[in-house]
This record gives structure tokens, sequence and C-alpha cells, in this order.
């Protein structure tokens, strides 16, 4: 046996921020963390009270607002005590805790993405069988499936976790516990996991990719064969949410662990990170709202009704 001392927590040294300019970062972070919750919150809360949006559509942007608000939760609220209490600290458990929920929510955002996608590509190329193909059997199952698979996947590859041994190095350079860098960071063979990772972890986040890629080329195939300007602007106007949220979350996960390059700075990986964990999630209740007229509608609608009842 080598005298190897086995650590019983992790440093987090992703951010490193002056300290004449913490306040102010820790006041940004914070208003951005509010700025998620808040949005997603009425986004779900509309599509509860309002029966406009009982669709398959808003059902799915449902989910997706409850993961991107619980994705964001896993990362900022430690970040944020980090920097308040200036102790970048976390125990074992509680990183292993962190990557278990990070790959939920983020396996649900890839899985929820593609259903919405399959969900468009009906609407536009089948829309007289809309109805009888989207119905609430095959949503809710959807949504079923998803949420099974993720916590299936993701509790598979914390359980590999365990397996490893980590014993002096406990430094991670970023501002959330990077199942990467724990690899690195192990003194036992991680081959195992890593190649678990490369095969369920390219199922679960390439196939979701491609899978929208075709479904929008079916998309695009389908309306080119038709003359009307209206319906085509139509078309895009109502995919243009959605393939905004996809190009910002999987632009930055393929980009940070799919086509890593050897001379990525921490800097530079921290600021994709952040990109994924923190901006994606606080912009999609923007991208739906702004660009969503029943969502406005449905918003309107709510207010209108609560200044009645406040008379």
């Amino acid at each position: 046996m080598n005298n190897q001392t086995v650590i019983s927590h992790f440093l987090l040294l992703g951010l490193r921020i002056s300290p004449e300019h913490q306040h102010l970062f820790y006041a940004l972070f914070l208003a951005m963390y509010l700025t998620t919750v808040l949005g997603n919150l009425i986004i779900i809360i509309l599509i509860l009270l309002d029966s406009h949006l009982h669709t398959p559509m808003y059902l799915f942007l449902s989910n997706l607002s409850f993961s991107d608000l619980c994705f964001s939760s896993v990362t900022m609220p430690k970040l944020l005590q980090n920097m308040q209490s200036h102790d970048p600290s976390i125990p074992y458990a509680g990183c292993l805790t962190q990557i278990y929920f990070l790959m939920v929510f983020g396996d649900m955002e890839s899985f929820l993405l593609v259903v919405m996608a399959y969900d468009r590509y009906v609407a536009i190329c089948y829309p007289l069988r809309y109805t009888s193909i989207m119905n609430t059997k095959l949503c809710v199952n959807l949504v079923a499936l998803s949420w099974v698979l993720t916590l299936l996947h993701s509790m598979f590859h914390t359980l590999l976790l365990t397996r490893l041994s980590f014993c002096e190095d406990n430094v991670i350079p970023q501002f959330f516990c990077d199942i990467s860098v724990l690899f690195k960071l192990a003194c036992s063979d991680s081959y195992i996991n890593e190649l678990m990772i490369f095969i369920l972890g390219g199922l679960v986040i390439v196939t979701p990719f491609l899978l929208i890629v075709v479904s929008y080329l079916q998309i695009v195939s389908s309306i080119l064969r038709v003359s009307s300007t209206r319906v085509i602007h139509k078309v895009f106007s109502t995919c243009g949410s959605h393939l905004s949220v996809v190009s910002l979350f999987y632009g930055t996960i393929i980009g940070l662990y799919l086509c890593p390059s050897a001379n990525n700075s921490t800097v530079k990986e921290t600021s994709m990170a952040m990109m994924y964990t923190v901006v994606t999630p606080m912009m999609n209740p923007f991208i739906y709202s702004l660009r969503n007229r029943d969502m406005k509608e449905a918003l309107i609608t709510v207010l209108c009704k609560k200044k009645i009842s406040l008379w």
C-alpha cells in the first residue's frame, strides 16, 4: 500500500476575482441568478394558469423552464456562498451530489430540446395530423421517459465516481465540480469512467443534437416546397426561439467538452462553462417570452385578472 491521504473535500478555484471587484461580481451573479429563478418561474406559472397554453409545446417548455431553474440552482448558490465566505471548499459528498444534479438537469435539457424539435417537426410537416400524433399520452410519456433516462444516466456515472480514489491534489479550476476535472485529479485508474462518459455521454449529447439537426432539415425541406412567403416567415418565427436555445446550449457544450483544445486556458474554459450553466438558463425565458406571442398574451391576461381581483 502507498502512503496516501484520502481527501475529504475539494477546492473550487474557477473564478479568480480581485478583492476590489469581489462585491461587484457578487452583485452581478446574484442578479443573474435571481433573474433566472424569476424568469423561469413566471413561464411555469403562466403555463399552469392559462388554459390556452395547455398544449404539447408548452408542456415541454414548462419542463425546460423547471430544468433550467434547477440547473442554475445547482451551481449558483454555492458560487455566491464561496464569494461571500471566501472559502472555496466543497465536501467530497457535496461534490458528488453537485455532479449528479448537474448531469440530471443538463441531460434533461438535452432530451427536452430534441422532444421540442420533434414537436415542431410534426406541427409543420404534418399539421393536419398534429393533434392525433402529439396526443396527451405520447407527450406525457416523452417527458416521463426523458426524466427516467436522465436520472438513471446520472446515477450510473455518479456511482462510478465513488470507485475512484483522490489523494493530495484537490484543486478544481472551475466554480463547480466538473466530472472531467475529477478524472484528472484521481490517483486511481479512471479509464472505465472516461470510457463510459465517452460512450454514454456521446449518446446523451451527440444523438439528441443530430436528431434536432435532422428534424430541422426536414422542416426546411418541407417549407421550401411552399411558395408563400407568409408561411415561410411564420415557420421561422415559430422555430426561432427553439433554435436560439439549441445554439446557446449545444454551442458551448460541444466547444468545451467535445472539441477541447490543448491550449484552452482556465479562464476560457470557465467562461464557456459559465455560458451554459448560468447564462443559458437565464436567457431562455427572455428568448421564449420576447419571441412568443402566446406567452405575451398569457402574461397580459393574468395581469389583467389580477388587477380586476384587486379592485
